[in-house]
């Protein structure tokens, strides 16, 4: 490696040290377990996806975070000597053909789509990263894990309270209890969208813009919108609107009605009916400003709220049209998504972790006249009886070797000399209290682990 070379990740890319691995197996434990416990089943597909499967999907601001891959070789030889001759120069079907995956929900309309033998009820939980090529914040990487849950080949809104029933229940049972779940309707968006007086083929820039209101404020939102070409007095009616529906009861009156929107306010107060016999029953809270940017939401979406968070914890929706875009037929589709690091970040600054076990719970040390096999002989009893055990590998004199285990933060060291190893003891160290005592393995393995 050249001097200059740095030895840092990529922005928006980590390393994880043992602490924060042992933190985000734990949670991803949690996340798995709740998910199978409401019948999800596991899914895993490919980092990398072809670029037709992910394009045209998210909507233009989505598609311009995707990652491509270049053409490899002689592939991309070709291609840079081709484009040469073309009027304009190379194009980006020129270059790449593939790219890697931007969520988990394309490629889950791609597998369902793919394989004809899935159950009728297509109910797939999956717990991978995905990459997007976004601005690195607090909370917001280019490297994340997801952790989806999504019903496909129903409509019912049972499907939905599940999701978020689900996701109700991995929060609560990692300790969380202030969380809200934001929920709105993109018909009953799409409908106030049209009553401000915004044209339809505004209608998507809209909704995009709207999904920054709570980074942006109201009137940032407003500039945004100018900036896409919607006029001010639209744009002031839109936010309007969205506060008016705020009111105690509006929900319950567009409901009743028979004009745009009713449906998205009818199917919002049956979901709430639904969600409110679960886990979610006193988290999931309407809210008419709440868009979700990408396109391919029809129906009920969700965002999860947390106090000292700016973004979300996770969100998701129904999307009725996904799968079709794979084949002829439709079918509706519901999920919910987790973003593994923002709840990281949370529990990490609210001190929420247990206790969790990490590295060896004994550090096994040898006297210069003990055979190293003596020792690995009794690490393997000690590991066989359920004890975290290393073997200190050096020949080192003892001093060197207790100040290594206390480096480590380990409770206990086993010393091993040649009067234990004739007697199958250890002398036993508590590095705590530096209480020291012979006992039989099997007993040192019990006190270790106490």
């Amino acid at each position: 490696m050249s001097k200059g070379t740095s030895t840092k990740p990529p922005s928006g890319m980590r390393d994880f040290l043992a602490p924060d691995v042992v933190q985000r197996r734990h949670v991803l434990g949690v996340v798995q377990r709740v998910y199978e416990s409401f019948g999800f089943v596991p899914l895993e597909t490919p980092t990398i996806e072809n670029l037709g499967t992910l394009l045209g999907k998210y909507g233009p601001e989505g598609d311009q975070l995707l990652y491509r891959l270049l053409h490899r070789r002689d592939k991309l030889k070709r291609a840079i000597a081709g484009g040469a001759d073309q009027p304009g120069g190379l194009t980006e079907q020129d270059l790449a053909a593939e790219g890697l995956r931007y969520d988990l929900t394309v490629p889950l309309a791609r597998v369902v789509a793919n394989y004809k033998d899935l159950p009728a009820f297509y109910k797939r939980y999956q717990i991978q990263p995905v990459w997007r090529a976004d601005r690195p914040a607090r909370g917001r990487f280019r490297e994340f894990y997801q952790c989806d849950v999504d019903v496909t080949g129903t409509a019912s809104l049972v499907a939905d309270a599940e999701v978020c029933c689900a996701v109700a229940t991995v929060l609560r049972e990692l300790g969380f209890a202030d969380f809200k779940i934001l929920t709105n309707h993109r018909e009953l968006l799409r409908a106030l969208v049209a009553d401000a007086g915004i044209p339809a083929e505004q209608e998507s820039l809209a909704l995009i813009a709207l999904d920054k209101l709570d980074k942006l404020g109201g009137d940032g939102v407003k500039d945004e919108l100018g900036e896409k070409g919607i006029a001010a007095e639209r744009a002031d009616a839109l936010l309007s609107k969205l506060e008016q529906m705020r009111a105690p009861g509006a929900l319950e009156r567009l409901a009743e009605g028979d004009g745009p929107g009713a449906r998205g306010a009818a199917e919002l107060l049956e979901l709430f009916g639904y969600a409110a016999h679960g886990q979610a029953a006193e988290h999931a809270t309407f809210d008419p400003t709440l868009a979700r940017g990408l396109s391919y939401y029809t129906g009920p979406i969700f965002e999860i709220q947390v106090d000292g968070l700016a973004g979300s914890l996770g969100g998701g929706g129904r999307y009725d049209n996904l799968i079709g875009m794979f084949q002829k037929q439709q079918v509706p589709a519901v999920g919910f998504s987790l973003g593994l690091e923002r709840v990281l970040l949370v529990m990490e600054e609210r001190q929420m972790f247990p206790e969790l076990g990490i590295g060896p719970q004994v550090l096994l040390c040898r006297m210069g006249d003990v055979p190293a096999s003596a020792a690995i002989s009794v690490a393997s009893a000690l590991r066989a009886a359920g004890a975290r055990v290393e073997v200190y590998a050096d020949a080192a004199p003892m001093k060197k070797q207790l100040s290594y285990a206390n480096s480590l933060e380990v409770a206990f060291a086993a010393i091993l000399g040649p009067q234990e190893v004739a007697d199958g003891t250890v002398s036993l160290k508590d590095l705590r209290t530096g209480q020291q005592e012979s006992c039989m393995i099997s007993e040192a393995a019990r006190k270790v682990q106490d």
